[in-house]
């Protein structure tokens, strides 16, 4: 549990570290945000770039406090703690790759996102398909919690209705991550984000039924 904490504040701070080292050679101008189309609508200050790597720390502290309070919680064991700090792990390395991607666009002044070499919706959905694969393979581990896994008030009924849904719901991450991971490398661009927002949507329609089924089975 040490190690993974380690690395979770690894992730925390490399956003903020590399982007101090960035800084003094950024332009001073800088895209600041683009458009759905993928075209610049606001250029601001090079130091606009220190915003979400703030954020990603502030994510990391908030994850860290998760853990903590799911350690309090669970009486037998550090299942839904090491859930937490994974979970967390996964979405600090999405943000760092977020970060780099953000530097790339800012070094390079690009004014729409479709004529970049690197397609941000390909890295961004490509590292969602894995973090799915991974909380679904440890979610059927998870005990009961108001915090963690798929909770509905059928789920959270007893243990039973909770061990099926994180079961089915582990299963169903895993198969949608497994799609996310293949759409994004045959797809790029709004066509890739659309293709994966549905998948998400679906997965949570899914996941909230069968948790009805599975209570009135009960």
């Amino acid at each position: 549990m040490k190690i993974k904490r380690i690395i979770l504040y690894i992730f925390m701070y490399l956003p903020l570290v590399v982007v101090l080292i960035a800084l003094p050679f950024l332009p001073d101008i800088i895209p600041a945000h683009y458009d759905f189309h993928g075209e610049i609508t606001r250029w601001g200050s090079k130091y606009e770039s220190l915003i979400f790597p703030i954020f990603t720390i502030l994510f990391g502290f908030f994850m860290l406090g998760m853990a903590r309070y799911c350690a309090k919680k669970e009486e037998d064991g550090k299942n839904n703690e090491n859930i937490c700090l994974i979970t967390g792990i996964g979405c600090l390395i999405l943000f760092n790759a977020l970060t780099g991607y953000t530097l790339y666009t800012n070094f390079t002044k690009i004014e729409n996102l479709s004529l970049a070499v690197v397609d941000i919706n390909q890295i961004t959905c490509g590292i969602l398909g894995v973090l799915m694969m991974i909380i679904g393979n440890i979610m059927p581990k998870a005990r009961l919690n108001s915090i963690l896994g798929v909770r509905t008030t059928w789920s959270m009924k007893n243990e039973w209705t909770w061990k099926k849904s994180q079961r089915f719901g582990g299963i169903l991450f895993m198969i949608a991550g497994i799609f996310i991971l293949v759409i994004s490398c045959l797809t790029k661009g709004i066509i890739c984000f659309l293709w994966v927002m549905g998948i998400l949507v679906a997965v949570t329609i899914i996941s909230v039924y069968y948790t009805y089924c599975i209570y009135k089975r009960s």
